[in-house]
């Protein structure tokens, strides 16, 4: 392959592993991104930068010689975490990288961040990321807006984990003979899982309890396609949850439409969720304008690594959540 001068990098770190990808300065793709499926460790110090950095520095030196690229002319690095978690990342990725890559200029991005980038670019708007947990962005582009994204035990209202979980609830109610109990949800339980009354021995000494609760949603969701009042009922509060979190981040009414995307595996659930959800967000934001989302995390960490290399970057700084270091900080 011929050689393509200073290309940028891209990089998406999350629960299910790491992305890596070059794009040249305009941020036209190079070559297909490469894939770990070993996600990064994170102890008491939070993101473990020396995991991180075990998995990064390879991929990059491999996909920069497959280039002919000496070094990238900007990186940014997206990473679910990075905003509570990503004091150390902060604190020994950028010297790291200049050393092992030459790199002058490093954005170190919340996963957030890349997706809304992913989606939206650098224009005004609001993002909703919606998988296993769920967290909404929204800027004016003077400054960033955040709702949920707490997790299971304090939030993500709305996310595949709280509709499994309110699923599985259903079925066990279903199981007792309770009020609000779902048969069609508890049969899919059975299922999925096994007996009812194992499922304690099943969920409580996991550790990816969030993962396994998430991996119901889909359940739920074709329950509530069958006409299942329960499922759909679940569904519905869901979709409330999601438009109020996007309501919360939304540049205001006077400040013009509001462009809104959603992004993330909990929205490829389909009318199900999608219908209440639409429903709920012209109740909720009469002014916001609903748009497919352009791209993912990764090829935002790309966009937002082009823009650094252009002296283009529109989307406002944030020491947790957008951080930018270059040659003249060090």
């Amino acid at each position: 392959m011929t050689g393509i001068p200073s290309p940028v990098l891209g990089v998406d770190s999350g629960g299910s592993g790491m992305r890596f990808a070059l794009a040249a300065a305009d941020g036209s793709p190079l070559g297909a991104p490469m894939v770990s499926k070993e996600p990064v460790h994170t102890g008491t110090s939070g993101i473990d930068a020396g995991h991180f950095l075990s998995q990064l520095l390879p991929a990059a030196h491999r996909l920069l010689s497959e280039t002919g690229a000496e070094r990238p002319a900007a990186v940014c690095v997206g990473a679910a975490g990075m905003a509570t978690l990503g004091d150390e990342l902060r604190a020994e990725l950028p010297a790291a990288l200049a050393s092992s890559l030459g790199v002058r200029r490093l954005a170190l991005a919340g996963d957030a961040v890349t997706a809304y980038a992913g989606a939206l670019g650098q224009r005004p708007g609001a993002v909703v990321a919606g998988g296993t947990g769920m967290i909404a962005l929204g800027t004016d582009l003077t400054r960033w807006r955040r709702a949920d994204g707490w997790g299971h035990l304090l939030g993500d209202c709305g996310s595949g984990a709280r509709i499994g979980q309110a699923g599985l609830e259903a079925a066990m109610r279903a199981h007792d003979g309770r009020r609000g109990g779902s048969v069609p949800l508890l049969a899919r339980l059975t299922s999925v899982f096994g007996p009812a009354g194992d499922m304690p021995g099943r969920i409580y000494p996991r550790t990816d309890r969030p993962a396994v609760l998430a991996s119901f949603a889909p359940e739920v969701a074709a329950c509530a396609a069958e006409g299942d009042p329960v499922a759909l009922g679940i569904l519905t509060e869901a979709a409330g949850h999601i438009a109020e979190a996007a309501a919360a981040v939304c540049p205001p009414a006077g400040a013009g439409e509001c462009e809104v995307a959603f992004t993330g595996g909990l929205f490829k659930m389909g009318d199900p969720l999608l219908v209440p959800l639409h429903a709920e967000l012209a109740a909720r934001l009469p002014h916001a304008t609903p748009v497919p989302a352009a791209g993912d995390p990764l090829s935002g960490a790309l966009l937002i690594a082009s823009a650094l290399a252009l002296d283009d970057l529109r989307l406002p700084l944030h020491p947790q959540l957008l951080h930018v270091t270059t040659e003249q900080d060090r």
